[in-house]
């Protein structure tokens, strides 16, 4: 089943406010059938479902109009920048590691970058966004586990990690992490008990929360939800895992308009 709109694939996560519309039964048990979709019918009509994000209190009391892409944080030598960190154009993805339609993504952001990148012309920056009520299992423990492997082996750990894990997840937490982190670790060579430890002793909890907390801020209601964002501080939107042709035209028009 399709939904009606021309709007790529994502993660919803949180409800469409619409006056007037009202659940019958069937639609509560349609719901829960579709949610993996991420559709149900509300008085006839396809809306997305009420998946919510938890963002924290400082995020829910922002004043309306930061809730706009403007609000991007700033970009700093603490975030995962894959490319020239000085690059004309930066993408800022909001992503989570569980996410069906980030993992289409991810290989779309990597050929732009197989593109765009080795001239210097784009910069990708990662960023958390768990969807905890889709992917309460494993979205937040691997979102930590990745700041723990940059803890202990740097950006290029980071960004091996999580390449790693688009390309083996199955998504909606169905990942088996007992079997698929410890080969990561392997695979970059840091010590398992090491990330472990740092998982287990939260300290890079807030890091993944105030991700969560700028992207609600900035308009992210759904997995991937990204902003491309130009030198001048021009900032463009890019809802879902849009197509690479699509990334490309912003990068294109972005290029232009400085």
């Amino acid at each position: 089943m399709k939904k009606e709109t021309t709007d790529p694939p994502t993660h919803a996560t949180v409800p469409s406010r619409r006056s007037g519309n009202y659940l019958i039964p069937g639609a509560i048990v349609l719901a829960g059938l579709l949610i993996g979709a991420g559709i149900y019918f509300s008085g006839g009509v396809q809306v997305q479902t009420f998946t919510p994000v938890t963002p924290s209190s400082k995020a829910l009391s922002a004043p309306p109009a930061q809730t706009n892409i403007a609000a991007v944080r700033a970009i700093t030598e603490e975030d995962h920048i894959k490319g020239n960190p000085n690059a004309p154009v930066v993408i800022v993805e909001y992503s989570d590691y569980e996410c069906p339609f980030c993992k289409r993504f991810h290989v779309t952001m990597n050929n732009i970058m197989q593109k765009y990148g080795k001239t210097g012309e784009v910069a990708w920056v990662y960023r958390h966004f768990p969807l905890d009520q889709l992917h309460p299992r494993n979205a937040r423990i691997v979102a930590a586990a990745s700041e723990c492997v940059n803890e202990l082996a740097g950006n290029d750990g980071f960004w091996q990690f999580t390449d790693g894990y688009m390309a083996v997840t199955p998504s909606n937490d169905r990942t088996d992490l007992k079997t698929v982190l410890p080969q990561l670790y392997r695979e970059i060579g840091v010590d398992q008990g090491a990330v472990e430890e740092c998982i287990a002793s939260g300290r890079y909890d807030q890091h993944v929360q105030d991700d969560v907390d700028n992207a609600f801020l900035t308009g992210g209601r759904g997995t991937p939800w990204s902003i491309l964002v130009t030198k001048s501080g021009k900032t463009y939107p890019i809802n879902g895992a849009q197509s690479q042709q699509t990334v490309e035209q912003l990068i294109g028009i972005a290029q232009k308009e400085g």
